[in-house]
């Protein structure tokens, strides 16, 4: 079985939709935020506390796991399925955006990338075809082509290039992929340039990959050109296939994404903003860290039902931060990930009934950004 996708909903005014994923490991319904197990694990938390609080799909690394463990020591493992006993769906990414984000550590040629560890400073070489293999032998369900992420700003001629590079890339990926169980999608690029963009898709949508995900944003932009782009773009990616917004966490980008058309979510704010003392609410974020929250026997947020906001108070947690404790950081990961995994049911049932409009305007009425 690989994956495949069903359109269940269509908001009426917006192009807000509610689907379903099939992949070899459970089908789960989108839109959905993806937790990110970058090295084989969300951090501070267990399978099973994922699985409680509904996680469907997480997101793992290749470069990270091509660089450690390795990624034939997780195939003879069994795959990534079975090293991180996780029986549910997983992402992975190419390791284009971290090759990316290495800076004067990496060169960029026709034939790939040569890079420098940030572990050790030791040489290594990725190329399409090498991403696809790494991420063959993790076996994970969903693969991405390997890409250039254009930075912000960039000229036209140099984001033109890229993004022609990375169809070329996209292409050499797809002849390299031979497992019937795995999803491989394509990333559409273009900087901020719209008709970039609509070249991307057009050559991408031609090579007919079962996904397609938005690449190149959330990468130092204003948030409303980040939309603007979105706007342009996911009118051209088909309606029959998920559609995937790369590196976006934040709830008001979470919301505009799907009013756009986006399935599929990740990234690894909620995560690392935890471990910083800083969670999510309804109204905006709180640092529970603060002093204010001495003596404020409340819970993070007196909306949620997670299992911090059930037992401990900010008070306590505050506490916990305060004197270096992990449970600390367990309680305001565990928070974070809940928080937006039910933010992304909320949206889905606000589809369904079709007034994600109201849902989008009550929501934005009292978020502080």
């Amino acid at each position: 079985m690989s994956v495949t996708y069903e359109l269940v909903k269509k908001c009426s005014k917006t192009g807000a939709r509610a689907g379903r994923l099939h992949t070899p490991h459970g089908t789960f319904d989108t839109p959905i935020f993806m937790p990110v197990g970058t090295q084989a694990t969300v951090k501070a938390m267990s399978p099973d506390e994922l699985k409680d609080m509904g996680a469907g799909i997480i997101l793992s690394n290749t470069y990270h796991l091509y660089l450690r463990p390795g990624h034939e020591l997780v195939a003879e493992a069994g795959g990534l399925h079975k090293f991180m006993n996780w029986d549910r769906g997983i992402l992975t990414d190419s390791g284009g955006f971290q090759v990316f984000s290495l800076g004067a550590l990496r060169k960029i040629t026709e034939e790939g990338v040569t890079f420098r560890s940030h572990i050790d400073g030791s040489k290594h070489f990725l190329s399409p075809e090498k991403a696809t293999e790494v991420q063959m032998a993790l076996g994970s369900d969903i693969i991405m082509a390997f890409d250039e992420c254009v930075p912000y700003p960039a000229d036209h001629d140099y984001a033109r290039k890229s993004t022609e590079r990375t169809t070329r890339w996209a292409e050499r990926c797809k002849e390299t992929h031979t497992r019937a169980d795995q999803a491989l999608f394509g990333i559409v690029q273009g900087g901020m340039y719209k008709d970039l963009r609509s070249m991307s898709a057009k050559d991408l949508v031609s090579l007919d990959f079962p996904g397609y995900a938005v690449g190149g944003l959330s990468v130092g932009e204003p948030k409303p050109l980040m939309y603007e782009m979105l706007e342009h773009t996911v009118p051209l990616l088909p309606e029959g296939k998920p559609r995937y917004l790369m590196g976006v966490g934040t709830p008001d980008c979470l919301v505009e994404g799907v009013m756009h058309g986006i399935d599929m979510f990740d990234c690894v704010f909620p995560t690392r903003v935890a471990r910083n003392g800083t969670v999510m609410t309804r109204s905006g974020r709180l640092v529970v860290k603060n002093a204010e929250y001495a003596k404020d026997f409340r819970p993070l947020d007196d909306t949620c039902s997670c299992y911090a906001c059930r037992n401990f108070s900010r008070a306590y947690i505050r506490h916990l931060f305060k004197t270096d404790e992990i449970f600390g950081l367990r309680l305001t990961t565990i928070h974070n990930l809940h928080f937006l995994l039910n933010f992304m049911r909320e949206m889905r049932k606000a589809i369904l009934e079709d007034r994600f409009v109201d849902f989008r305007q009550e929501f934005l009425a009292q978020f502080i950004r």
